[in-house]
């Protein structure tokens, strides 16, 4: 089993080589590639390296998908005694990626 930890967007992902994820928006066009060179840990076969604070030689190659948007969430406002009441929504907007390999 092959798997890397990286750094995107200020969160953590596991990912592995073949499968996608969804994360914060990523500027660009569906079908363009994008490296992520903050991997802090990565584990082949029988061996794990760990980066101190990131692994300078591997990079982790992936290919955007599609944007899409996350699920709904609701906001709803209220103040006691005023009859003040606000709803509102949103939708996050997302970057699904496909993890292609890992560079050394």
């Amino acid at each position: 089993m092959v798997y890397a930890i990286i750094e995107a967007d200020g969160k953590q992902i596991w990912v592995e080589p073949g499968k996608y994820y969804d994360v914060n928006y990523i500027p660009g066009e569906p079908g363009d590639y994008i490296q992520f060179n903050k991997v802090l840990v990565l584990k082949k076969e029988h061996s794990i390296h760990l980066g101190r604070p990131c692994i300078n030689s591997v990079v982790i190659k992936g290919k955007i998908l599609k944007h899409i948007k996350g699920k709904k969430i609701t906001i709803f406002k209220t103040k006691p005694k005023k009859n003040s009441r606000r709803k509102k929504g949103h939708r996050q907007k997302l970057t699904r990626l496909l993890i292609e390999e890992f560079l050394q």
